[in-house]
């Protein structure tokens, strides 16, 4: 446990005996609903005595324990000091029937508003992106943190242009190292590795079949068993890669992460043959340093005889698979980490054939377009 967490834990029960209890009408001016989930809700809302435009965020108090409130709210006040990380503006309360805290709007919503379905956005916007991205993973990495729910509604924009983005929505945020039960889900951003807990009885997949009938005892024994792993920052990294993917092409490089999708099982042929019969996806491997990752680059790059891409990849330029690849590698504990995206910024990541289809498509949507609910796309339903 690094000293950010330990204080954390500290200030959770420092402002548990101080929270107050007070009506929100007496003191903000609602204005409207900015998002919901499982969560709760989140409202824009300007403060009657300062005038100040902030995001309430609303925890019914029914589900939510008190120290998962203060934790986020802590979490965020204290230690979400980046300029790309969601910060909390000092006001926490509680209601008869939530827990609430404010923290900064974002007045032009979230990337759901700015990836076309099947188009994504412009290339030196994604980048922008990646980049601010890379700053706020890095930034709570190095606290001793990991986000573990980055995805596009969890990116919110503070221009239309993303010149400045802010990473938020910190509930799922643990502790390097800490242990917790592994959940398989439907889901390009479901990491490889836990596929180890697909089947059990708090996976997705598992609890829709459980509905279909009785089960034999051996089999209801197995699925009760948990497995546990470890917190770890390459879950950021996975997410990291399928998001940038995603506001490339506004679609994702397959359904889910597992054996038998085929789109995923044509990646990891590819990955498998760029990486060489002598590299065995061993996820007990040591990581990869920066040096050994800018090798790579250098490495794959200067390739005459590269292996077939992958079809889902093929439109991109060398530097932009080498930059997937670093993040998507199915080891865990060889996936590079977010900060090694630095090293692919500032070239192009789309062939130019396919760069002009894009500029077509966006030409046709006038820039606009009708935004596709990315849950749908994804096949999965709130984490």
């Amino acid at each position: 446990m690094t000293a950010a967490t330990k204080l954390l834990d500290e200030m959770c029960h420092l402002s548990a005996q101080s929270l107050t209890a007070m009506d929100t009408a007496d003191h903000f001016n609602i204005l409207k609903l900015l998002g919901e989930g499982s969560y709760g809700k989140v409202m824009l809302a300007v403060h009657k005595k300062r005038g100040t435009p902030m995001a309430l965020k609303f925890f019914p108090r029914e589900s939510t324990s008190l120290f998962s409130f203060l934790r986020e709210y802590n979490l965020s006040l204290s230690f979400c000091t980046h300029p790309s990380l969601t910060r909390a503006m000092g006001i926490a309360y509680s209601t008869p029937s939530h827990y609430v805290f404010a923290q900064q709007a974002s007045l032009f919503g979230d990337l759901y508003d700015v990836i076309l379905p099947e188009v994504g956005m412009e290339e030196d916007c994604c980048q922008r992106v990646v980049s601010q991205l890379c700053g706020a993973l890095s930034h709570l990495h190095s606290l001793g943190f990991v986000h573990r729910d980055l995805k596009p509604e969890n990116v919110f924009l503070c221009d239309s242009a993303c010149r400045w983005v802010k990473l938020g929505d910190f509930g799922m945020v643990k502790a390097k190292g800490t242990r917790v039960p592994e959940v398989w889900y439907s889901s390009p951003y479901c990491t490889p590795e836990a596929e180890i807990a697909r089947g059990n009885e708090d996976s997705w997949s598992s609890i829709n079949d459980g509905k279909d009938g009785i089960k034999g005892d051996e089999e209801k024994k197995k699925k009760q068993q948990r497995v546990w792993v470890s917190v770890e920052p390459s879950t950021d990294s996975w997410a990291l890669g399928i998001l940038t993917y995603a506001m490339l092409t506004g679609s994702h490089p397959w359904a889910e992460t597992v054996a038998d999708c085929r789109a995923y099982l044509k990646y990891r042929e590819w990955f498998d043959r760029s990486e060489g019969p002598d590299d065995e996806l061993d996820v007990w491997a040591e990581p990869r340093g920066q040096e050994e990752d800018i090798d790579l680059i250098g490495a794959d790059l200067g390739k005459k005889d590269c292996p077939p891409v992958a079809p889902q990849f093929a439109c991109f330029t060398p530097l932009a698979r080498c930059f997937f690849r670093a993040l998507l590698d199915p080891r865990p504990r060889l996936r590079g980490r977010p900060d090694v995206s630095l090293n692919y910024l500032g070239g192009e990541w789309v062939m130019e054939k396919e760069r002009v289809r894009l500029d077509e498509e966006r030409k046709k949507s006038g820039g606009k377009g009708a935004i596709r609910n990315m849950k749908e796309m994804e096949g999965r339903g709130e984490r």
